[in-house]
């Protein structure tokens, strides 16, 4: 059976949008993983202290965080191409100025560069609300995993060019950010095919549902959010020291970056089958599934630091990533009314990459400062992973069993 007749008609116009996103998530998105995997490493060279050595990284989420509310609301004025849009300048402006820092060899103004790059990460974490706003109900979980597939792409085509660009220039990764430029002006231009209609302003007398506080009551949002951030979190809280703890084991730069770039393979690959497993096996149970391969994650870590235990440890942080953050999506998606969204997303964007940049905060301190040797260190980054997994464990269950409660 082919696509174009497993699908309502009315899923046309959101199987343009899907692919529009997936090359947007393919093409913006490799800068994530090329500044991911030398940000640390360029704060290492830059920072004063090396504690301070992932606040680059740190910056990046609380950037994040801060424009996420404001983004959710241009896209809900001005639709979902204004954002996006927007989201590429402050890409490109954050690369810019990062590069600037190198360049001086500031740490103050290269952690502004990762601060306005912040912008760019909040606007792709709405490429998957995007996804479902012209989707039918069917499609809906589908469409938000594969455009979360796109980043297989993306996975591939940031790591490969930090190895071209790292030490291209007499300046250590100024290439990269350089390189970062010219994928924003080059994706940015995807968004004048996306085909979303702006959300209709509300007339007077209309009602604009429920209020932030009312949504937060809602049981299924509330788990969905809870859900959604010690996923991401957790993964960030490993990935921002990956970089520098496989350097420190006594590995290179290009171990680093096969090690990212296979971890991010895995963050997107099995998004081809998530929203099929969801439809399958509830959402419930995939986000219950993500958070065990997360805490699977953190337990290979605990035993070695051989690339082997790097590699197979970041290959199944990202996976329990997708499953637990793609399927709280999706349990969000379907939880509030259209006229909500705008409300919603935005605020659920804040609480996540909140909790996202206090683990990215975290990262550095634990690794670098926590231990003596950056073994030790590297297993207390994991080791902190089991408060928050036990949190979310409970929440899911809590949830799974309070219809049977009623």
């Amino acid at each position: 059976m082919s696509l174009a007749t497993a699908l309502p008609d009315g899923d046309r116009r959101a199987r343009r949008n899907v692919g529009v996103l997936v090359a947007a998530q393919a093409v913006l998105g490799a800068q994530m993983p090329m500044i991911f995997t030398v940000g640390g490493l360029a704060g290492t060279t830059l920072a004063p202290n090396p504690c301070w050595a992932t606040l680059p990284i740190s910056l990046i989420v609380l950037g994040s965080m801060l424009t996420a509310t404001p983004l959710s609301a241009l896209m809900q004025r001005h639709g979902r191409r204004a954002g996006f849009v927007v989201g590429s300048l402050g890409g490109t402006l954050g690369a810019a100025t990062g590069a600037a820092g190198l360049v001086f060899a500031s740490f103050p103004l290269f952690l502004l560069g990762s601060l306005l790059t912040g912008i760019y990460m909040s606007a792709q974490g709405f490429y998957r609300f995007a996804a479902a706003d012209t989707a039918s109900e069917a499609f809906r979980p589908k469409a938000i995993s594969w455009v979360m597939a796109g980043g297989l792409l993306s996975a591939i085509l940031g790591p490969q060019l930090v190895k071209f660009t790292a030490d291209a220039m007499v300046v250590p990764f100024l290439g990269t950010y350089l390189a970062v430029i010219a994928v924003n002006l080059v994706g940015v231009s995807l968004f004048a095919l996306l085909d979303i209609p702006r959300p209709p302003a509300p007339r007077t007398g209309q009602a604009i549902g429920r209020s932030r506080l009312q949504m937060l009551r809602e049981p299924r949002i509330a788990v969905a959010i809870i859900c959604a951030t010690v996923s991401y979190a957790l993964m960030n809280l490993v990935m921002t020291s990956t970089p520098i703890a496989v350097v420190g084991c006594g590995f290179t730069t290009a171990h680093a970056a096969d090690i990212v770039s296979a971890h991010v393979l895995a963050m997107f690959a099995p998004s081809f089958v998530t929203g099929h497993l969801i439809a399958r096996f509830g959402v419930e149970r995939i986000v219950a599934l993500g958070l065990t391969i997360l805490a699977a994650a953190g337990a290979v870590a605990l035993m070695g630091v051989d690339l082997g235990h790097f590699f197979v440890s970041l290959v199944l942080l990202g996976i329990g990533w997708n499953f637990g953050f793609i399927g709280a999506t999706a349990m969000l998606a379907s939880a509030h009314a259209p006229e909500e969204r705008g409300r919603l997303q935005g605020m659920n964007d804040l609480i996540v990459f909140g909790g996202v940049t206090l683990a990215s905060l975290s990262s550095g301190g634990l690794l670098n400062c926590s231990g003596g040797t950056v073994e030790q260190g590297w297993q207390l980054v994991n080791i902190a992973m089991l408060p928050f997994l036990v949190l979310a464990g409970g929440a899911l269950m809590w949830l799974w069993l309070r219809p049977r409660a009623a």
